[in-house]
């Protein structure tokens, strides 16, 4: 693997980002790789050197370098995850317009990448994120995936699910049995919505999961549901980024 940590500027400061990709072949599709709340940390760049590993690009930005550089949560205690909610709730359409527009401008200029195809993926709190970034963003994004995402369908303006008339891409939804984050009403709205816009998408649900199932190193990881996600991934980016 070729590895890298590095800046990539935006209008809003230094995003600081992993970057990985094979060392050999190439040029490679991209994943833009959308962190969950906890923060940017080893496990997530484990799961993008998983990616990299059957052939992509992956970058893996720090969303929360408005903030601070190095923020994860090591330990969930009470004060720390106070921080992380409100890291968090700093982040919405609009950051998510200025992060990727940026990534999109890093992977252009690499020659490494085959910028013409680009998928995303966005675990727990980034799942509205590839939406977003899919309908602000539709000529450039062929795929998306969305695992055990969080607040899908809300009452705001730019609740995700009011995204899909704007997606043009395909879309995969990764969803946990028992999630507080993501009830089945919600997702129920987030398919009728797709339905409705005539989204290609697909909706999954894992029996026996709760939110957080792929991640190794939380007490709800479920490894036979974390490898099925593996594989709808390799299945989804094979298919739209070939």
């Amino acid at each position: 693997m070729l590895e890298q940590h590095i800046d990539i500027p935006t209008t809003d400061g230094a995003m600081n980002s992993y970057v990985v990709c094979p060392e050999e072949g190439g040029p490679f599709p991209v994943v833009l790789f959308y962190m969950d709340a906890p923060g940017k940390r080893e496990e997530l760049h484990d799961m993008a050197r998983r990616l990299a590993s059957v052939g992509y690009y992956v970058v893996l930005p720090n969303l929360y370098y408005r903030r601070s550089r190095d923020f994860w949560v090591q330990e969930r205690t009470p004060e720390v995850m106070a921080v992380m909610f409100d890291h968090m709730a700093s982040l919405n359409a609009a950051t998510t317009y200025v992060d990727t527009e940026a990534m999109l401008r890093f992977v252009d200029a690499q020659p490494q990448t085959s910028a013409s195809r680009i998928g995303a993926v966005g675990y727990c709190m980034s799942g509205p994120f590839v939406m977003w970034a899919a309908a602000q963003f539709p000529a450039r994004l062929r795929c998306i995936a969305s695992i055990h995402g969080a607040n899908m369908a809300t009452d705001a303006d730019d609740s995700p699910h009011r995204m899909a008339p704007k997606i043009r891409c395909e879309c995969y939804f990764a969803c946990a049995e028992t999630d507080i984050w993501a009830p089945p009403a919600d997702i129920r709205k987030l398919e009728d919505a797709l339905k409705a816009a005539g989204t290609l998408h697909r909706i999954e649900w894992y029996p026996g999961t709760e939110h957080g199932f792929v991640f190794p190193q939380r007490a709800v990881y479920n490894q036979a549901a974390a490898t099925r996600h593996w594989e709808r991934l390799f299945s989804l980016f094979a298919r739209a980024l070939r």
